[in-house]
This record gives structure tokens, sequence and C-alpha cells, in this order.
């Protein structure tokens, strides 16, 4: 039988159209080269060069405005990072779908917040079903309608970017002075809504810092100023009928390396201009009732020593630091005499104690204090001295005040969950000791607290530190080293990583993960001295306290080297590239969301909006040799080294004036450059957001699934990268 020729036409075409589209898909997980155009810096006779110093655009503070005003070839090299990161991680999209349904399906939404009574009304925030933006609400005290003041959803229509701030209603409750970031720069228009006729003054005030101060008298308002490099450093007094440019300048701070805020005391009688770098503060009072009145210095900054402020009625309570109290007190001062002379302890210093945040109402006075990495409440009573606690059952939890709008009451409002029970709001009377549950966070798609364990244990450190590790799995999980984890972490700015509830992690927890956040050094987990001990010259222990617990999760069998995601953001992001360098062999992945990376190359740039005031958490390397060589030796940018690399997810927003988007792309074209092997090294940077990435409560979610999908796929080993590194996993 004669063969026809046209089959074997059709299969050379097929054969060759096979070809092709083998070298397309090649092409496409190629990963983009960014040119390397050699930038000579010198520093305390130090030379060297940044080969992509060029990414940093020129024109940076334009671009916090106006994000289509960056230079082409940046630009062109974004896009080019988001096609390649579309293309590797194209074979997880049907897992980002069930990520995102299966997140979506754990929240509420219709959610709504337990109102808060206010004179003769009572203010709450909810959502709409399908909403992404929040609905700022109130309705009569005694029951009635509720009211709509504010529709975030219909304010974000048709805008790329939306965040609304602020929702603050006036004395009188006549007026809403609220505000949004329109572009992710956190440069927030500041509105006035007449509540009556449910619409906007004319006047919008341009760049603040998005918060508002009412006047007693609620016929004018305190607003701070953002500068052009991004720093709140004045504060105005708008009496509604002035033009902006006619406000009244109350304040200004001329210093670079501190900002400026304002708060109300919970009295109303009073506010404060706040005035803080990160280890010293100032203050000011400002009488509400009469603001006319110049601001009052409560007490001088003095080095180190920090103080806040609140009014209870003829004194004022400070929570310090102040007299060597390096886990704070709280004292008072008459207000005829508000300087640190006139200080008198109401609450003595307790080594070892710290407290974190206090609430002062009429006759009484809360305190949040934690000790060994837990919080707890103690209530004192003002007149008697009596104090008692507030007492919770789980080993790890989170605990904070809730929205209390009154200062003549007594009913605390807080906040209590861990990382297996949903959030639960509470009415506690301070006087009957009797506890309300108002709200149950609901999870539609189901959740039994049962089927999850929580728990703390301890990693001893480099240097015998023992380092607080708060776990949660799921009980039918295997402790026998199979179980992938991840380790989360932050570590800077004594900020402290609470084990709170999370709905959204149980998608990783239900496939198998252990989820566990190491309380590393740099927060105050345990005390004012756990965060001075991971700064400055001692910022690698927030480094190795990590890898530490990372190494002892392994040796306890709650997973093994190789099957841990590390995950950290901003600064935790710089956590991340330093773990990489320092034991990249421990992890199989590691997501770095808005990272700090290009700690030297920031911190020797006081144009920055961040600069100054960051030099004391983490040195000054354009005055002391010593903070150039510290930071020189541990920024991740700078010790990319010819070495594997497990897989990196990179983020960043575009318009951040956090971490700006060329630290963390800078870091990936380095990372690229240098590494032997591994990888891949991926970056996702969102074009119209800034610091904390998509503003829309669903838009987050995308991102979200993106992290997940990549932990989820690194450990199971199907990420690849140039060296064909793979990692073993056991997920689904």
């Amino acid at each position: 039988m004669t063969k026809r020729p046209a089959l074997k036409i059709t299969a050379r075409k097929l054969k060759a159209r096979k070809t092709t589209a083998h070298k397309t898909q090649s092409q496409i997980l190629k990963p983009p080269r960014a040119k390397k155009i050699p930038t000579a810096l010198s520093r305390h006779r130090v030379r060297w060069s940044d080969d992509y110093a060029w990414i940093k655009a020129d024109n940076w503070q334009e671009v916090l405005r106006d994000p289509a005003s960056l230079p082409k070839p940046i630009a062109d090299l974004l896009r080019a990072e988001n096609k390649y990161i579309d293309a590797v991680m194209a074979p997880t999209r049907s897992l980002q779908t069930r990520l995102v349904s299966e997140m979506r399906g754990r929240m509420e939404e219709d959610e709504s917040e337990v109102p808060a009574p206010d004179g003769p009304f009572a203010y709450y925030q909810r959502y709409r079903t399908g909403g992404q933006h929040p609905l700022i609400c109130r309705r009569p005290r005694e029951g009635g309608r509720s009211k709509i003041l504010l529709d975030g959803d219909a304010l974000a229509k048709g805008k790329p970017f939306f965040d609304l701030n602020t929702a603050a209603h006036s004395p009188d409750h006549q007026l809403l002075a609220w505000s949004a970031d329109e572009k992710g720069s956190e440069f927030c228009n500041l509105h006035i809504r007449d509540l009556a006729k449910g619409r906007d003054y004319d006047v919008v005030i341009a760049d603040t810092d998005g918060d508002a101060l009412w006047c007693a008298d609620s016929a004018g308002l305190f607003y701070v100023k953002l500068d052009a490099n991004h720093r709140p450093n004045q504060v105005f007094l708008n009496r509604l009928d002035d033009k902006p440019n006619e406000d009244q300048l109350i304040f200004e701070e001329p210093d670079p390396a501190w900002f400026v805020h304002i708060s109300e005391c919970q009295s109303g009688l009073y506010g404060t201009i706040d005035i803080s770098d990160h280890e010293t503060s100032e203050s000011y009072l400002l009488d509400l009732k009469k603001p006319h009145l110049p601001p009052r210095l409560i007490a001088k900054r003095e080095a180190k020593v920090r103080y806040d402020v609140e009014h209870h009625g003829e004194r004022l309570i400070i929570l310090t630091n102040a007299d060597g109290a390096e886990d704070f007190k709280i004292v008072t001062a008459p207000l005829t005499h508000t300087d640190k002379n006139h200080w008198v302890d109401l609450i003595p210093h307790r080594p070892g104690v710290m407290i974190t945040g206090f609430l002062v109402l009429r006759d009484h006075l809360v305190r949040i204090e934690r000790q060994d990495g837990l919080a707890r409440l103690i209530v004192h009573h003002f007149a008697s001295g009596e104090e008692h606690a507030i007492a919770f059952d789980d080993e790890a939890y989170d605990i904070d005040f809730d929205d209390v709008l009154e200062f003549d009451t007594a009913i605390l409002r807080f906040s209590y969950s861990s990382m297996v029970r949903p959030e639960e709001i509470y009415d506690y009377d301070l006087n009957t000791r009797k506890r309300i549950l108002r709200k149950r966070q609901k999870i539609p798609s189901g959740h039994d607290p049962e089927r999850y364990v929580t728990k703390r244990v301890f990693a001893k450190a480099k240097d015998g530190e023992t380092v607080p590790i708060s776990l949660l799995y799921a009980r039918k999980t295997k402790l026998d080293g199979s179980a992938p984890c991840l380790l989360q972490g932050y570590g800077a700015y004594g900020h402290a990583y609470e084990a709170a509830f999370g709905s959204s992690r149980f998608s990783l927890v239900d496939r198998g993960f252990v989820f566990a956040i190491a309380h590393i050094r740099g927060g105050t987990d345990k005390g004012w001295r756990w965060y001075t001990s991971g700064k400055l010259a001692h910022k690698k222990n927030s480094f190795t306290d990590f890898i530490s617990c990372g190494q002892y999760l392994a040796a306890q069998k709650y997973t093994s080297a190789g099957h841990i995601v590390a995950l950290g953001r901003s600064a935790g992001g710089m956590l991340m590239g330093a773990v990489a360098n320092m034991a990249p062999d421990l992890f199989c992945g590691i997501v770095a969301g808005v990272p700090f990376v290009d700690v030297l190359n920031t911190m020797l740039d006081d144009k920055l909006p961040l600069t100054p005031p960051e030099w004391l958490e983490w040195g000054n390397p354009i005055a002391s040799k010593e903070d150039f060589k510290t930071i020189r030796a541990y920024s991740p940018y700078e010790n990319v080294k010819a070495q594997d690399y497990p897989a990196i997810l990179a983020t960043s927003g575009l318009t951040d004036p956090r971490v700006t988007y060329w630290e963390p792309t800078k870091w990936v074209a380095q990372l690229r450059d240098r590494m032997t092997g591994g990888g891949p090294i991926l970056l996702r940077t969102n074009m119209s957001a800034g610091h904390a990435g998509s503003a829309g409560r669903f838009d987050r979610l995308d991102e979200l699934a993106l992290d997940y999908a990549f932990a989820l796929a690194a450990a199971k080993g199907q990420l690849q990268g140039k060296a064909g590194r793979k990692t073993k996993g056991g997920v689904k």
C-alpha cells in the first residue's frame, strides 16, 4: 500500500510545532537579567561597586505620587519579572484558585464589628457581602435603624488603589473626618463630611498622614502634614471655613530624624502632639476646649527616655521608661506641673514584666503587661488601689483592647484569640468582674479547635538564651520529621509577634504543615531587653535566633532541615535575606514580603523618607565607621554568596515609601548573578500598591494565595531553579 504523503507532511509539521513550543516555553522560563551598570561607591576608606544602583529611579519621589512616571527601562524590568513569575507559577494556578476559595470560605463576608457606644450613638464598621472595603456606620444607642456614614466600596469604585484610613466623628456627631490613600504611597487626602447632608465639604486637605483630631466644639480639627520626603513633621489647625493654605501652623519639627503624630486622650478634653524616634519621645498637650492656645510641652526630650500620655481629672497618667524603668512603669503628674521632676510612681517598674499598653477610664486604669512572651490584662481601681488580673487558659494567645470610645464607663471591651481559637470580643464589667461575650469570629466553612494543637516551646540560641516559639498544627499531623513547616519571624522595632488567630493559615495546616512563629530578639516578646539585644551592633542575634528556632524544630521532629519555608515581611524580609545567606540548606523556600534587604545603601542615603529615624534601629553608617562595618557585614544585598540558595519569592509595591521597590528588585538581580545553584528566584511587584499590598480584602487573598502556593510547591519539590535543585515534601 502506498503511504499517503499528506500524513508525512502533517507529522513533520506537528513535530516542528512541538519543537517550537518547547523552545518558546524554555525562553519564557528564562529569568530576566537586569543590566549590570557598575556604580563606584566609597565610605570610610572602603571602596565597592553596586551593579544595580540604576534600578533606583532618580525621580522616586514623583513615582510615589504618579506610578506612571517610572522610567521605561525600570518599568520594563519589573514587568518582565512579573511575566516570569507568572510563567514559573503557572502550574499552581488551579491551586491558587482553590486556596483563595478556601480562605474566602473562612471569612464572614458580611462581617460587622460590635457597635461602640459614644453619647447618643454607637459606631461600628461592617462589610457587605462581596464588598472589598469597609462601611462606616452608626445606629442610635438605644436601638433603631443603622445608617451608613461612609461607603468604602462606592468611594473605591474605578480606582486602581483605595485604602480607607481614618473615620473620626466630631464630638457633636454632626461631622465625619475621613481620609484615604489612593496610591499606596501613604499620602492621605483628608475630607470632612456633613452627616446630615451626606456629602463632603469642597475642601480636600492633601498630603496628610491620615489622622484627624477634633476640637471639643466640633468647629475645627488638627491634622499632620507630610513633607516632600514623606516625613510627618507639621501639625495644622483647620477651622472648617478656612482654605487649607490658610490653616494655622501649630507645631513643626525641623529634625528629619523625628516623626510627628497626634492623638486624643480618652477623656476627650485633651489631645497630644507626639514626637518620637526609635529611642526617645516628647509630647505636647493640646487643650481641645481652647484650641487657640499654643501646645504645652509636657516633658522635654531626654535621650532614650520614652513616654506616652493620658489625661485623668487634674493629672496626667504617663507610661514611661524613665529612671531606668527598662520594662516601663506608670507615673502621674499634676496638670499644672507636668515636667519629669513631678512624676510620681503609680505602677512601679518590675524587671521582666513589660507594660505594653494602658487605658484610662474614670474610675479604673487597665494595663497590658507581658511576661515571658505572654500578655495579660491587669485592672487597677484608682480610689482603692486594688488590682486584679483577667485570666486566660490557652498556652499561646493574643489579647488587646477593642474600641472603647467613652471615658465615663466601667465597661472594658477587649479582644482575645489563640492560634486555634477564633477572635472573641468581650465586654468586661470592671466593678462586678463579669465577662460577657459580645461576638465570636465566625468561620462559615467550619472550624473545630479540637482538631488542632497550639503550644509554646523554647529553642536554645547560640549564646544560651531561650527563644519562644508558638506552634500550630493539626492533631493528626505526624511529628516524625516528615512534616513541612512554615516558620515566620520579624524581630525589629520592639514589635512583639502575637500568637493570634489567622484563618488563612489553615490552608497550610490542613495540608500537613506545622505553622511556627519565632519570637526572636529585636522584638519585645520577652521585654525591652529582648529588643535592645536584637538591634544595632546586636542585630545578628535576630538572624541566629531564627536559625536556632528552625534547627530546634528539626531536632525535635516537628519538621526537618530542608522542609522549612521561612516567611517574613518588611524588616522581617531583611531577616529572610540574612538567613538565606547564612543557612540556605535549612530551608526549601523563603517568602520575603516587601523585604528591607538593601540596608547599607538605604542607611547611607539620608534623603530617603525613613533613613534618619532608622539610624537608631540599625546604626548610622554615614557618621560611624563601626556602624558601617556592622551593617555591611549582614546586609543581605551585599552578602549574597556564590552558593546554592533555596527557592525565593520576593514581593514589592511600586509606591511603597517604607521599603522602596528597588530593594527587592536589586536583591533578586544580585542573587541570580552570584548563586551557583538552587532557586528559582522570583519577584512579584504590585504596580499600583505600596507597602501593605492590595487594599481590597479579597484582593489581598490573591497575594496570600501566591505565597502559600509557593510554599506548598517548595515543600513538595515542585520548584526547580537553574541548578535543578529539588526538595522532598509530603503535602497535598
